[in-house]
C-alpha cells in the first residue's frame, strides 16, 4: 500500500519541506512540498537523494555494550543498557560531583529531544555540561545578533531575497551549501536585472560566479572590511542619521574607530584594491534594500562574533533592516540548530533564550520546571568540554546524533580526550561513525524518515515533522531515550524533587511544555500547536496566543528587544586569525563544503551517486604555490603542522589566490586515511561565542614520493552490497601511506579504492586486496604483469562484463573505466582492454553531461526519451528531472525545442 507523509529534510538549515513516499512499510521515494514555504516543493542533489538512504543498512539496529572500546560489543536489552548507564552517571555524580558528567548533543535533533536533554542535565543533574555540535556552527551568528540587537533572531525571510536591491554574501557558499537558497538568489537575478551581487570570499566559490563584484579578502580579515565600508559609507554621507538617532545607541564610538580604516589601509589588510572596496559601499550605501547572507565563514572564527557584528553594523547605519529585502540573515548550518537555540541547549542558555549568567532568568526556569533552583556555575563548552574529558574533570559523557571524531577541531586532542574518558555513551542512528569506536554503551535511535516532532529553520519557520516508517530493530525515539534514561537516574539519585521532571509519553507534551516557557518572550510561540502546524502548515515565530499569522520580518517598528529598545553600535576592531602563517608554516589551509555531501557523510556517504561529481578527497592548491613545490595535480601531499597532518592528492584549482589550500570538510577517516582538515585546524575559539576556528590554519605542504600506484573498482550487485563492501574495505586504509575508499556510480554501483605506496606490493599483499575485494577467483580470470616494471594487474569478467578490476603499479584506466563500468558500457570484446595503460577508453564512448543534478539524469538520457516520445512532462514522471530544485527545466525545455526543431526538418 502506498502512502505520502509530511515531513522535513535533515540536512542544511533552509529547512526544506518534503514529502516522503511509503509502500509496505517502506520508504520508496521523496520529493519537494510544494506547499512548504521554505522550498515550494524544490529540493537540492541530498535532499532528493534522502529516500536512498532509508533502510537498516548501516545502522545501529540494538543496543550494545563493549567490555572494551573499539572492539564488537556484546547486544543487551534496552532495560539493562539504560540500568548500567544510569548506575555509571549516578555513581559518578555521586563520587564527583554534577559537573563531573557532561552531554554533548546535535543541531540535527528535534527541539523536544533538544528540550529533554536540557531539562536532563540542567534540571535533573544540576550540571550546565549541556552543549552541541551548533557551537561549530551557528554560535558567533547568536551571538552577533545579541551584542547588537539584544536577541538570538534573524530578522529577515527567504522573502526578503526577491526583494533585494542589493544582496550582500560574505563568508557563505549558498550554492553548495543551502542550493535552495541560491535558487532564490537566481530567481531574484531573473526578476531584477537591476539587482547587485555582492560575493565575499577568500575562494572563488560557484556562489562568486553569479557576481557583480567579487572580493577575495585574505582569510580573517572580515572586521577590517565591514569597518572600512563603514568609513565610507560616513564619509560619503551615505548613514541614515535618522534611523541611527531614533532607534541605536553606540554610533559615536564606532565612528571614531573606523576613521581608521581608509580604503588604502583596508585594501592593504584584506588584499583587495581600493576601487573594489569604494564600490561594495556604494552600492551597499545607495541601495533601497540591502540584504547580507552569511554563514561559517564568518561564524568559525576565532573572532566570529565581531566579524557579524561588524556586518550588522552596516545594516544599522543605513537603516537596512525591519523592511522589505533588508537585514543581516545569518543561514542556518543543521536543520534545526534554531530549534536547540530556542530551547537552550546550550552550555550558557536557557529555554526560551533566556541566558543563564541572569539570575533572574534561572529563577523563572526552575520555577517552569518546579525545581529549586538551576545551577548558576556555567557549563563547559564543546571545545573545553573534550579539553575536560582529557584531564579528567569530566568522567562520563553522553553523545548524541554528532560525531565529534570528525567534526571537532584538532582531531589528536579529541580522539585522546574520548579514549581517556572512563565512560562514554553514544546515542546514534548509524553504527559506523568515526566516535562509535570510542563508545562503552552505544544506543540505537531513530533517524530521518522514522523521527516526529518540530524543527526550526534559518527564517524562524517552525515546522511539524512526521514518521513515515517505524524505526528499524530496536531502535528507539531520541527524546523516550532520554526520558526512560532520566527517569532511572532520578531514582538512583534519590531527589525526591526531581521525580515530576519526566511525566511525557509522546513528543506533544514535551512540545506543550516549550511553548508554555515562550510566554512573553521574544520568541513567543503560545499560539501554536501540533494541531495547528499539521492543519495550517510551518509557521514563523513569534507566533503569540491569540495571533493569526506568524512574524515574517523582525524590528519593523524599530523597537529591539534590549533594556532600552535600542540596537547597539559595538566597538570592534580587525582582529588576524588565530594562527599566523610563518617560513614554516607558509599556507593557509581554507575548508568548505561541496555540494553533494553532508558533515562527515554518514547518511550521503552512502549514497554512489552523491560521490559522480566529487569521488576522492583533494587538496587545491594555486598553480604557482604547486610549481614552487614540484607539484602536478594528482601527485601526493603531506599537509601537516603540529597538531596533525594528513595525506591527500593535490589538484590544481581555479579560485584560489596564492598562499590558500582548500579541503572540503566531509572527508575524514571513513574514507581516507585521516581525519581529514580537521587533523589540522585549531581549537582557538571566539572569546565570546566560544566557536572555534574551523575555518584556517596554517600549514606546509610537501610533496611525498610514493610512485607505486594501486586501485580497485568493483561491481556490486545492489547499493546494500557496495555499502557492505565500502565497510569491509576501509581495513585498508591504514596499510598504505596514501589510501581512500568511497563509492561511485548510478544503476551499477562501484566501490573504488585508491592507493599509493612507496614500492610494489608483494604476493601476499595483492592477495589480501583481491581477497576483500571478491577478486581472488580464477574464473573469469584476466590477468597482466610486467615483472620488470613491477606491474601486476588483474580483471574479473562474469556475464561478459566487468565484474572488477585491480591495478597495481600503474592505474590510468581508472579515470575512464569507473564510468564504463557503472554505465555498462564496455563491449565484452574490449574488455582486455581494462589493463591497458591508458588514459582513453579503448573506443569512443557516450560522453555524458548530468542535466538534472538532483535526480542525476544526464543529456544522453534525455536524448533518449525524446526519441521515445516523451516531452517535458513525461520526463518528469518516468526519470523525475525537473521535479526537485528546478534548475534544470530551462535546460530541459531547450533540448526538447532544439529536438522538436530537428525532427521537424524534412530529409
Amino acid at each position: 500500500m502506498k502512502n505520502e507523509v509530511k515531513s522535513t529534510c535533515c540536512y542544511c538549515g533552509v529547512g526544506c519541506g518534503v514529502l516522503i513516499e511509503t509502500e509496505n512499510g517502506k520508504i520508496s521515494g521523496v520529493r519537494g512540498d510544494p506547499d512548504h514555504p521554505a522550498n515550494r516543493g524544490r529540493l537540492c542533489t541530498k535532499g532528493a537523494t534522502l529516500h536512498l538512504t532509508a533502510g537498516p543498512s548501516g545502522r545501529l539496529l540494538f543496543p550494545e555494550r563493549r567490555l572494551q572500546r573499539g572492539q564488537t560489543g556484546q547486544r543487551v536489552a534496552w532495560d539493562a543498557a539504560l540500568e548500567s548507564a544510569a548506575d555509571r552517571f549516578a555513581e559518578t555524580i555521586r563520587r564527583y560531583g554534577p559537573d563531573s558528567v557532561a552531554f554533548y548533543i546535535s543541531g540535527q535533533l528535534m527541539t523536544e529531544d533538544y528540550y529533554v536533554f536540557n531539562k536532563l542535565a540542567k534540571g535533573l543533574i544540576g550540571t550546565n555540561n549541556v552543549d552541541t555540535n551548533s557551537r561549530l556552527c551557528m554560535s558567533s551568528a547568536v551571538a552577533g545578533y545579541k551584542q547588537t540587537l539584544g536577541a538570538d533572531a534573524p530578522p529577515c525571510c527567504y522573502a526578503d531575497i526577491l526583494a533585494a536591491q542589493l544582496i550582500f554574501i560574505s563568508g557563505a557558499n549558498p550554492a553548495v551549501a543551502h542550493p535552495i537558497v541560491f535558487r532564490y538568489i537566481e530567481d531574484a537575478r531573473a526578476a531584477n536585472p537591476d539587482l547587485k551581487i555582492i560575493v565575499v570570499d577568500p575562494r572563488r566559490t560557484e556562489t562568486a560566479e553569479i557576481a557583480d563584484l567579487y572580493l577575495p579578502i585574505n582569510p580573517g580579515t572580515d572586521i577590517a572590511l565591514f569597518n572600512g565600508m563603514l568609513h565610507l559609507l560616513i564619509r560619503d554621507g551615505l548613514v541614515d542619521h535618522t534611523y541611527i538617532a531614533a532607534h541605536t545607541t553606540g554610533f559615536e564610538a564606532v565612528a571614531e574607530i573606523v576613521k581608521t580604516y581608509t580604503p588604502a589601509a583596508v585594501a592593504r589588510i584584506c588584499g583587495i584594491s581600493e576601487l573594489d572596496l569604494i564600490q561594495a559601499a556604494e552600492w551597499f550605501g545607495k541601495s533601497t534594500a540591502a540584504l547580507s547572507l552569511y554563514c561559517q565563514g564568518l561564524n568559525q572564527s576565532a573572532h566570529g562574533t565581531h566579524n557579524s557584528v561588524s556586518l550588522i553594523h552596516l545594516h544599522l547605519a543605513t537603516g537596512q533592516l525591519g523592511k522589505p529585502g533588508a537585514g543581516p540573515f545569518s543561514l542556518t548550518g543543521q536543520p534545526n540548530a534554531m530549534g536547540g537555540r530556542e530551547v537552550g541547549g546550550m552550555a550558557n542558555l536557557l529555554s526560551a533564550h533566556r541566558d543563564l549568567g541572569n539570575p533572574e532568568h534561572r529563577a523563572e526556569v526552575a520555577a517552569l520546571w518546579g525545581i529549586p533552583d538551576v545551577p548558576a556555575k556555567p557549563g563547559k563548552t564543546a571545545v573545553d568540554l573534550f579539553k575536560s574529558l582529557d584531564s579528567g574533570e569530566i568522567k562520563a559523557v553522553w553523545i548524541a546524533c554528532t560525531n565529534p571524531a570528525h567534526s571537532m577541531p584538532n582531531q589528536a586532542a579529541i580522539r585522546k580526550a574520548l579514549h581517556t574518558a572512563e565512560y562514554v555513551v553514544l546515542q546514534e542512528a548509524y553504527a559506523g561513525t568515526d566516535t562509535a569506536e570510542f563508545a562503552d554503551l552505544l544506543l540505537p535511535a531513530s533517524a530521518w524518515g522514522e523521527k516526529h516532532g518540530t524543527v526550526t529553520n534559518s527564517e524562524r519557520c517552525i515546522s511539524r515533522v512526521l514518521p513515515a516508517v517505524a524505526a528499524p530493530g530496536e531502535a528507539r525515539h531520541d527524546w523516550e531515550i532520554v526520558v526512560d534514561f532520566a527517569r532511572r537516574l532520578a531514582n538512583k539519585l534519590g531527589n525526591p524533587a526531581t521525580a515530576h521532571l519526566f511525566p511525557y509519553t509522546n513528543p506533544e507534551e514535551i512540545f506543550n511544555e516549550h511553548r508554555e516557557t515562550t510566554r512573553g518572550r521574544d520568541l513567543d510561540i503560545t499560539g501554536l500547536s501540533y494541531g495547528h502546524l499539521e492543519t495550517r502548515g510551518s509557521q514563523q515565530w513569534p507566533y503569540p496566543d491569540g495571533a493569526q499569522a506568524g512574524t515574517q520580518r523582525l524590528y519593523e517598528d524599530g523597537r529591539f528587544p534590549t533594556p532600552d529598545g535600542r540596537a547597539r553600535f559595538v566597538p570592534v576592531q580587525h582582529q588576524a586569525t588565530a594562527e599566523a602563517l610563518s617560513n614554516e608554516f607558509p599556507i593557509s589551509l581554507i575548508s568548505g563544503r561541496m555540494r553533494d555531501q553532508w558533515h562527515g557523510m554518514t547518511r550521503t556517504g552512502t549514497v554512489p551517486r552523491l560521490f559522480n561529481l566529487d569521488d576522492e578527497p583533494e587538496l587545491a592548491m594555486h598553480p604557482c604555490d604547486m610549481r614552487h613545490r614540484g607539484l602536478a595535480s594528482g601527485d601526493i601531499v603531506k599537509v601537516a603542522n603540529p597538531r596533525g597532518e594528513m595525506v591527500v592528492r593535490i589538484a590544481e584549482r581555479a579560485g584560489l589566490k596564492r598562499g590558500r589550500a582548500w579541503m572540503p570538510m566531509h572527508w575524514g577517516s571513513q574514507f581516507m586515511n585521516s581525519p581529514g582538515a580537521n587533523a589540522l585546524v585549531s581549537e582557538a575559539t571566539d572569546p565570546y561565542s566560544k566557536q572555534p576556528e574551523l575555518k584556517h590554519a596554517a600549514v606546509r605542504i610537501d610533496k611525498l614520493d610514493l610512485p607505486y600506484p594501486v586501485a580497485v573498482l568493483r561491481r556490486c550487485a545492489s547499493t546494500d552490497e557496495a555499502r557492505a563492501l565500502l565497510a569491509e574495505a576501509r581495513s585498508l586504509l591504514s596499510i598504505f601511506p596514501y589510501a581512500a575508499v568511497g563509492l561511485y556510480g548510478r544503476s551499477a554501483p562501484l566501490v573504488i579504492l585508491r592507493a599509493a605506496e612507496h614500492g610494489p606490493l608483494d604476493s601476499a599483499q595483492l592477495a589480501a586486496v583481491d581477497r576483500l575485494f571478491g577478486l581472488d577467483s580464477t574464473e573469469g580470470e584476466i590477468l597482466y604483469a610486467d615483472a620488470k616494471r613491477q606491474i601486476n594487474k588483474k580483471a574479473i569478467v562474469r556475464d561478459g562484463r566487468l565484474f572488477g578490476v585491480r591495478l597495481a603499479g600503474e592505474a590510468l584506466a581508472q579515470s575512464w573505466l569507473k564510468q564504463a563500468m557503472a554505465e555498462d558500457e564496455l563491449d565484452p570484446s574490449l574488455i582486455r582492454f581494462a589493463l591497458a595503460p591508458s588514459e582513453r577508453p579503448p573506443v569512443s564512448m557516450p560522453s555524458r553531461n548530468i542535466i538534472c543534478k538532483c535526480a542525476d539524469v544526464s543529456d544522453v538520457q534525455i536524448q533518449q526519451a525524446l526519441a521515445q516520445g516523451s516531452d517535458l512532462a513525461s520526463m518528469q514522471q518516468t526519470l523525475k528531472c525537473g521535479t526537485f530544485c528546478g534548475s534544470c527545466v530551462p535546460e530541459i525545455k531547450r533540448m526538447v525545442a532544439e529536438y522538436a526543431t530537428k525532427e521537424a526538418v524534412p530529409v
